[in-house]
């Protein structure tokens, strides 16, 4: 599946959360990323994820999507990262 993850946690949890979502997803931008993920893979994340939250001030918004060519995508300004996958 595809998704787009989106955080937002406080300043102390910002580090830990960023490293976490760069090991599953493309980073996009401050606190958005997005990219391929099992259904596994993305429990273990959110799994993760929570462990780092403090459920009474973070947040954790996925949005997800069978393909990415569901999604149309616009980039307006600078893209910070490009999401291509070289193997």
């Amino acid at each position: 599946m595809y998704v787009i993850l989106v955080y937002d946690v406080n300043e102390k949890r910002t580090s830990k959360m960023l490293k976490l979502c760069r090991k599953y997803l493309n980073w996009i931008q401050n606190s958005v990323f997005e990219g391929e993920i099992s259904e596994v893979k993305l429990k273990e994340l959110i799994n993760k994820a929570s462990s780092i939250m403090d459920n009474e001030t973070d947040s954790l918004i996925i949005f997800k999507t069978r393909n990415e060519k569901w999604l149309e995508k616009e980039i307006i300004g600078n893209e910070r990262s490009e999401t291509d996958n070289f193997l």
